[in-house]
């Protein structure tokens, strides 16, 4: 039954910006917050511009905007309602893919769903339709590229419509690069633990990959400089905020002192920037350190969701992204057109910041679920991170731990797909504790693992 809410009233007294976007912020404000419920009647909008003092025509635009969001619904002369948070639930009655890829979680209270509907209907009722169902551009249309540009030089990037590429995903934008500026015979460095997405495109172009000592700040500068010295190294590939799958965060004095070389030595930076915008405001990315030499990738698929395929790629240099352009072209033709229309608003209209923080806040709140569960110093994970990397004894087999706990929903990958070159280093697990699990099935799959790994007294597991 819906309830009447003739009272409400915004705050908006230390908004900036537009202010009908500041109502709208401060109706989600007040939903999340509880003050609003579903089915909670809105202040008629000539009402609510009376009470504010502002012209109706913004009220109007401010509830049109809230609709688009997926907040509110419109009933004719019945007024304006909280719409129920149950219409932008993600259905889980089927369970996914076992794919071994690392996903994002879906928020206790996800309005990615309800925010994508109404995005994609405004897209498709504009002015802008025929052409977004039309074959695009090589590397995104100038608008798309522009906005994703924007975001990226918000990072402290050069980054403009030039330089800036959109493809569809990351591992298209890798390939893209690999195809570019790397030859049969390059020898490329990484970590000692690599994306298997990377290792697989360079077997294919039959690039050598080199391992370099790394701990849990990741790749140790000094191991790169040897390897500089000893070899001819063309390139370096990094993922410089928590590293999948060994969650390592490179600090700024590293960050630096790996440019430093890699100027030195003449290497390109293949930067793969998949989840540092999940964290808070952390050291600048390699891309602003050397955008002479850097390819940054972000893909928006590792900070929302996978179902997106939209990635950007920053070049150093306009011809570089003209190069870049004819290879995603020859391997993808396009990004897809509707998705990234939807990014391209989402990211204009700062959709994109509050659906981030919806991840970001379940990824603390399940990594908190973690560090109540495994003893400290048993593993290792980003504040705001959605996977665990986890060291294995002599008594645990990595077998063991998939076997019991990928019926619970949970995804573990051994060590051995990420190894780069012989073993270096101890056995470890990459945990993703991501994806539709909700929070009970994650607490229930840890204190499994917590059993397995710690409460055993070296007894061998029943499971064959």
């Amino acid at each position: 039954m819906q309830s009447v809410q003739q009272k409400w009233l915004p705050d908006i007294g230390q908004s900036e910006g537009p202010v009908y976007l500041a109502i709208c912020a401060a109706l989600e404000r007040d939903i999340e917050g509880g003050r609003l419920s579903a089915g909670d009647r809105l202040p008629p909008q000539r009402e609510l511009a009376e009470t504010l003092g502002i012209d109706p025509g913004t009220v109007t635009r401010a509830y049109a905007e809230a609709r688009r969001q997926g907040l509110i619904d419109a009933e004719g002369r019945r007024g304006s309602f909280v719409r129920g948070r149950e219409t932008s639930a993600v259905s889980a009655e089927i369970a996914p893919f076992d794919t071994g890829m690392n996903l994002p979680p879906i928020p206790a209270r996800s309005t990615f769903a309800a925010r994508f509907m109404a995005t994609l209907q405004a897209v498709m009722t504009g002015p802008s339709a025929i052409n977004r169902m039309q074959y695009q551009p090589a590397g995104g249309a100038p608008e798309d590229r522009h906005a994703g540009a924007e975001w990226l030089a918000a990072s402290g990037m050069e980054a403009n419509e030039d330089n800036v590429l959109v493809t569809s995903g990351a591992q298209t934008a890798l390939h893209a690069i690999a195809s570019s500026v790397l030859q049969p015979g390059d020898i490329v460095c990484t970590g000692p633990f690599v994306y298997p997405g990377w290792t697989a495109i360079c077997r294919r172009a039959n690039v050598t990959l080199l391992p370099l000592a790394a701990d849990d700040q990741g790749i140790d500068p000094d191991a790169f400089a040897r390897a500089c010295a000893s070899s001819q190294v063309r390139a370096i590939y990094i993922v410089p905020d928590n590293e999948n799958p060994t969650t390592a965060t490179l600090c700024p004095d590293r960050r630096e002192r790996i440019v430093q070389i890699a100027r030195r030595h003449d290497v390109l930076i293949i930067e793969d920037d998949s989840y540092s915008r999940l964290g808070e405001k952390g050291p600048a990315p390699l891309a602003a350190l050397a955008p002479e030499r850097t390819w940054h990738v972000c893909s928006l698929s590792k900070l929302i969701s996978p179902s997106l395929r939209i990635a950007y790629l920053r070049a150093p240099r306009l011809r570089d992204a003209l190069q870049l352009a004819t290879d995603t072209y020859e391997t993808t033709v396009m990004p897809p057109p509707l998705n990234l229309a939807v990014s391209t608003q989402w990211l204009r209209d700062g959709t994109w910041s509050r659906l981030i923080d919806e991840v970001r806040g379940e990824c603390k709140a399940r990594q908190a679920i973690v560090a109540q569960t495994l003893p400290a110093g048993s593993y290792r994970g980003a504040p705001a991170g959605y996977h665990l990397w986890v060291p294995l004894g002599e008594a645990v087999q990595s077998y063991e731990l998939v076997s019991a706990l990928r019926p619970l929903g949970v995804s573990v990958v051994s060590s051995e797909q990420f190894r780069v070159g012989p073993e270096t280093s101890g056995r470890a697990v990459r945990l993703s504790i991501g994806g539709n699990l909700d929070r009970n099935q994650l607490a229930r799959a840890l204190g499994l693992l917590d059993a397995m790994l710690h409460h055993r007294a070296g007894r061998s597991s029943p499971l064959i």
